[in-house]
Order: structure tokens, then C-alpha cells, then sequence
């Protein structure tokens, strides 16, 4: 057994449970070879400034969205939504050069692992630059999220998107979609290309089709049967109400409905948003095996609407959170929203718990760690051996966390603290996270500024 190194935790969060004084021995590879509770700490471990989690997977992002977050909450009229929220992000779409989208993935991927994910999923539909229509294949936009993944030192599973409609039936792109717009043949082709890219950045290649309305059923029949990747699928699946009623006006079927109807949905599937089921898609969307991916931040921000989370998990659901257009990029506010959505409208607390007794933060950080890794396309995940090693240090030295206990850790990091009790990040087996700060920091911030005085003159 190959140990490179052993770092020392008093108290960590491991698959099976919290244990106390435990080494635990990394690999080159920043794979975890061994754990050892009750141990003492040896000369050459580094030893940890407060308890220990595992990093979790940040589901679904649109990293070139974090430019625009403030941006879109000047009212229009009394009827803003999601679509009027999409005419925004249209404009700064048409802003934006490769070089922007990677400053600015940089930024946000640097973000969070400020805010305790260790892992993201690049739903990337951001193809080409407006400049460059005609002429782009996407490889170089996809590319872009490859090397700043890597500069971040994020870990990245990466899902090119199949986009070619502006409604259900086909209906032609508009112009403001230009830059998302793919054929089967050139999609297809652009995996091809990816395979190698993200074999050598390190990343895992899965795909997505970004919804129902952007892509006709025999265009995604022809993506999915070429297999071309054995990684995740992802799509946007019922986000918003007007999208039911269109899928109903179409097929005279609601969203999830045709979809589970449609095609082979399993645990390779993750549904993005799923916020408008009935019952009885509730019920099977659980069954399927496949991920409900939940972004509470972002559906708040766009009124979407409240997932039925506690119906979905007394199922048999699986679920993970993203942070989506990055209004937020903290793994506490995501939990934390999911859990108060399900509060409000049920007026009644604590209600994603496993049963009497058990800490709501616990059961969301365990739930959202499994669900993240599965779409991920992770094999394993948590603090075990076999996984990465990516981990959060908590604030040893905040009286929040060091007064508590165990699973009241949890719950004062999701529900009393965020950001402020993430004080050190490890990828990989890597420290990418110091102290509250990223180690480049203030040059990501810099060309950060830059990017935004551009996009903004």
C-alpha cells in the first residue's frame, strides 16, 4: 500500500459514521488507502484544524451564469419569470468570449469549494460565441471548462448538451439560442472529440439533453443509441408550469410522464429540477432509480416552485443539489433552502429526516452525498477507502462548531453558520482551500473584475 501521505482527524464524518482520532493514508493519486480510528498521531501526519466532512458533488451548473447573478432582479413588469429571467441571460450570452467563459468559470468553480463541494457537473450548453457562429464546432467553449476545472482544482464531471429546439414539436431555434445549437451529427461529433480531452484533464464525459422542448423524441433516440459515452444523462425535466402545460398541449402528457414513458430512465439519469409532478410521477420518477437534482437557490430565485422532496425521499428517491445559474455557491444554502422549501409549504419543521430523532442536516448531507456521487458518475464517494480524498475541514476554532457534538456539527454548519464555518478544502488530495481562501485567489479575482467591467461597458 502505497501512502504519500496521512492526514490526522480528531473527529470525522466517515461513511460508516463520526469517529475520533483517525488517520487516514492517501495514495499519489489522492485516493484514500487507508483509515484508521483510535489511532494516534503520528510524527508525519498532518494533523486537521477541526472536524472532518466529505466534499460533496455539486450536481448541475451553468458556469458562464455566475456573471450575470444580481443582474436579473430589477422588475420588468409584474409578470417576471424564468422567461423573462431567460431574455437576460440571452444578452449576456451574446457578450461573452471563450476567454470570458473561462475567467469566469474559474471564479465560480473557485467559489465552490469555497462553499464545500468538491466536485461539479458542467451542464455546458454554451457551445459556440456569437462570434464565432459558423465557424465553431464547440470544442474549444468545452475546452474552456476543462482548464478551469483543472486551474480551480475542482473535480469535474463534464456533460456536453444536446440543444437544437426552442419548443416541443421542433420548433426552430430563436436567436437568442444560436449559441446552444447543435445537430445530431455534429453533437455526436463533439463527444468524439471530448472523449480525449477530459481522458487527459482528468474530468468524466457523460451528456444531456437540455429538455423535452429542446430537442424533438427522435433527436434524443438518435444521441442515446450511439452511445458514445457509459457516463450520467442528464436533462431538464418540469421546472417550470407553462413548460407542463405545453408538453400536455403536444402530447396530452405531462413532462415526467413522457419521459418515464419514452425512454429508459435508470440510475444513469438525473432529472433536473422535476419541481411540477403529480403524485403518481412522484412515486415513479423515485422508482426509477434515477436522481432527482434539486437547486433550491436558483428555484427560488426564478419562482419555480417547491420540489415535493418529502414525498420523493418517502419513496425511495434518490437526490442531490447543484447550485444551476450560482446565485448561491454554498453547500450549506442549498441544503438549508431545500429543507425550509418543504417547511413553508407544509408549515410544519424538520421534515427530510430519516425518522424521530435523526438531524436534518445529517439526513440532507447524507442523502445529497449519495444522490451527488451517483450523478456524478462517481463509483464511490464519502470518506472510505477506495474514494477520493475531498474534504471539508470545519472551523475548529468557531465556537458554533466547537462547542457541538457529531451530527450537531451538521446542523449548525446548514443552519446556523454556511460559508463561515468552511475553513480548509481538500480535492483529491489536495488542499485547494487554506484558511478560507483559495490558493489563487486574488488572481481569479482580478481577472474576474476585468471580465465583468468588460461584459458590463
Amino acid at each position: 500500500m502505497n501512502i504519500a501521505q496521512t492526514l490526522f482527524c480528531e473527529r470525522v464524518h466517515l461513511a460508516e459514521g463520526w469517529a475520533s482520532d483517525v488517520s487516514i493514508g492517501i495514495d499519489d493519486d489522492g485516493i484514500i488507502v487507508g483509515i484508521q480510528p483510535d489511532a494516534a498521531c503520528g510524527a508525519d501526519a498532518t494533523r486537521l484544524a477541526g472536524p472532518v466532512v466529505p466534499a460533496l458533488q455539486n450536481l448541475h451548473s451553468h458556469a458562464f451564469q455566475r456573471a450575470m447573478a444580481g443582474l436579473a432582479e430589477q422588475a420588468g413588469s409584474t409578470d417576471d419569470s424564468f422567461w423573462t429571467w431567460r431574455e437576460t441571460m440571452y444578452g449576456l450570452v451574446n457578450r461573452m468570449s471563450p476567454d470570458d467563459v473561462e475567467v469566469v468559470a474559474t471564479k465560480l468553480y473557485s467559489e465552490l469549494l469555497k462553499g464545500g463541494f468538491g466536485h461539479v457537473v458542467e451542464f455546458h450548453y454554451f457551445h459556440h460565441a456569437i462570434s464565432d457562429l459558423g465557424r465553431s464546432d464547440g470544442l474549444e467553449m468545452s475546452v474552456r471548462i476543462l482548464r478551469s476545472a483543472e486551474t480551480a482544482g475542482i473535480g469535474l464531471t463534464h456533460l456536453p448538451v444536446f440543444y437544437a429546439h426552442a419548443g416541443f414539436g421542433g420548433t426552430a431555434p430563436n436567436a437568442g439560442q444560436r449559441p446552444f445549437i447543435h445537430g445530431v451529427d455534429s453533437f455526436l461529433t463533439l463527444l468524439d472529440q471530448l472523449e480525449p480531452e477530459c481522458r487527459s484533464a482528468g474530468a468524466r464525459l457523460g451528456l444531456a439533453i437540455h429538455s423535452l422542448r429542446a430537442a424533438t423524441p427522435d433527436e434524443m433516440r438518435a444521441v442515446l443509441s450511439a452511445e458514445r459515452t457509459a457516463g450520467p444523462i442528464h436533462i431538464h425535466v418540469a421546472e417550470q408550469e407553462r413548460e407542463v402545460e405545453d408538453c400536455l398541449a403536444w402530447s396530452g402528457r405531462r413532462p415526467v410522464s413522457y419521459l418515464l414513458d419514452e425512454f429508459p430512465v435508470d440510475d444513469r439519469w438525473c432529472a433536473i429540477h422535476a419541481t411540477h409532478m403529480t403524485t403518481e410521477e412522484t412515486a415513479r420518477l423515485a422508482r426509477s432509480g434515477a436522481v432527482a437534482g434539486l437547486c433550491p437557490a436558483t428555484e427560488a430565485n426564478l419562482g419555480d416552485g417547491i420540489f415535493p422532496a418529502t414525498d420523493f425521499v418517502g419513496h425511495g428517491g434518490r437526490l442531490g443539489i447543484g447550485t444551476d445559474s450560482h446565485v448561491a455557491t454554498s453547500v450549506a444554502e442549498e441544503l438549508r433552502l431545500l429543507e425550509y422549501g418543504q417547511r413553508l409549504r407544509d408549515r410544519r419543521r424538520n421534515r427530510v429526516v430519516s425518522g424521530p430523532g435523526a438531524s436534518v442536516g445529517r439526513t440532507l448531507l447524507d442523502a445529497s452525498l449519495a444522490g451527488g456521487a451517483q450523478a456524478a458518475g462517481l463509483a464511490v464517494s464519502g470518506l472510505r477507502v477506495g474514494a477520493r480524498a475531498d474534504l471539508v475541514v470545519l472551523d475548529g476554532a468557531n465556537p458554533f462548531i466547537a462547542a457541538a457534538k457529531d451530527d450537531q456539527i451538521l446542523d449548525r454548519w446548514i443552519f446556523a453558520l454556511g460559508n463561515e464555518a468552511v475553513r480548509d478544502v481538500m480535492v483529491r488530495g489536495k488542499f485547494v482551500v487554506e484558511q478560507g481562501r483559495h490558493h489563487f485567489e486574488e488572481t481569479i479575482d482580478r481577472n474576474f473584475e476585468r471580465v465583468l467591467r468588460t461584459l458590463a461597458a
